[in-house]
């Protein structure tokens, strides 16, 4: 059974920085690309960004590039997201997903994900 448990979430002023933990079971973890989504209070999932499963290539939604890091440890069976620059319009639940993709276009939105982290981004 697939099972994603995000972590790191938290209340952070604007400016700040976060980095969220994606703990993953349940499958090969190091053969799967992997996502982070979010979805804001009342609005839809956005994708935010994309890691192959050898960290060779990472993609990322033009809202969050520059400002974002995605990344993961194989060994350790987790996917990581390094937020800095929060903006208050960052403040969204934040989840990782068992997907891959370059862009929000392709994104299986029925894929797993986990329960997600939220991030609360306020002066």
């Amino acid at each position: 059974e697939v099972q994603l448990v995000e972590s790191g979430g938290g209340l952070v002023q604007p400016g700040g920085s976060l980095r969220l933990s994606c703990a993953a079971s349940g499958f090969t973890f190091s053969t799967h690309g992997m996502s982070w989504v979010r979805q804001a209070p009342g609005k839809g999932l956005e994708w935010v960004s994309s890691i192959s499963s050898l960290s060779r290539v990472a993609y990322y939604a033009d809202s969050v590039k520059g400002r974002f890091t995605v990344s993961r440890d194989n060994a350790k069976n987790t996917l990581y997201l390094q937020l800095t620059g929060l903006k208050t319009e960052d403040t969204a639940m934040y989840y990782c997903a068992k997907t891959y993709t370059m862009s929000d276009l392709n994104m299986d939105w029925d894929a797993p994900r986990g329960q997600g982290t939220q991030v609360t981004v306020s002066s």
